[in-house]
Formats: C-alpha cells, structure tokens, sequence
C-alpha cells in the first residue's frame, strides 16, 4: 500500500504541476497560467506525494458556495493505484472547510476512467458542452455533486 501525502501546492510545486500537466493533458496550462493560479484568490490547489515525489495535483476555484474543479491529474504509471481518489477526498474536505456545498467539473466525454471516478464520488451527469475541449476538438460532460 502506497503512503500519499496530501499537501497544499505552493509556487514550489510549479514545475511538478507542468510536468504532470504535460503527461495528462493534450493541452496543459501554461507555465504562467499555473503561476497565476498562486495570485488568484478563490483557487487552490493540492498535491498528492508519494515518497516524497508529487505524483498528482488538483484544484478548484470556490465561487460563493460552488467549488469549480479546474483540474486533477495523476502520473500515468501511478494511475489506479486509488490517488486519484485520495486526491479527490482532500479537495472535497477542502472545499466543505471553505463553506462549498456543492462542486463541479467539465470532463472529456471520452474519458471513461474519470467518468467513474467521478461517479464513485456522486458526480452526476447535468449538462454538455460542446467542443470545449481543443486537440483534439471533444465534448465536455458538466458533472455536479450537489452535496459535498
């Protein structure tokens, strides 16, 4: 069983948060729009560690009482080991210790393992839209837990 560390990501954890941005996503954020993210108010951000190597972050901005998922991602070769779960819980704990009742994400419609990753955490299916996502061109599903 692995020993995750969940921790607040800091200006520290930038280059950590490109490199794993750059493994998940076919388009990650930029170096400045993750500095940025530091500056910005409603956002946080969290990293998963794993002796002591950050294998995985997440983030969200809470609007009022709506905590909007910006981004989670785990290295591909620790994948499916329950991080991303793990990273999950902590951004709900962090959420609810803001006063968020309620959170939400977009998600690529062909992504089946985040689809239930998110379903296991009572995301439901509210809405669609349409080429949100770039390279290539996809469909975002809009996912809601209303009770966090």
């Amino acid at each position: 069983m692995l020993n995750v560390i969940i921790e607040n990501a800091t200006r520290l954890d930038t280059e950590d948060i490109m490199e794993i941005s750059r493994q998940c996503f076919s388009y990650p954020w930029s170096r400045k729009s993750i500095e940025n993210e530091f500056d910005n108010n409603p956002a946080f951000y969290l990293v998963a560690k794993v002796n002591g190597k950050t294998v995985g972050f997440g983030g969200f901005w809470l609007i009022f009482d709506e905590a909007h998922i910006t981004n989670i991602a785990v290295l591909p070769e620790f994948r499916r080991l329950g991080i991303g779960s793990i990273l999950l819980r902590a951004m709900f704990d962090k959420a609810k210790s803001k006063e968020a009742t309620s959170m939400t994400l977009e998600v690529r419609r062909s992504n089946s393992k985040a689809l239930g990753l998110y379903s296991k955490f009572k995301f439901v299916k509210e809405g669609v839209r349409p080429n949100y996502y770039n390279e290539p061109k996809e469909d975002a599903i809009i996912m809601w837990n209303r009770s966090i």
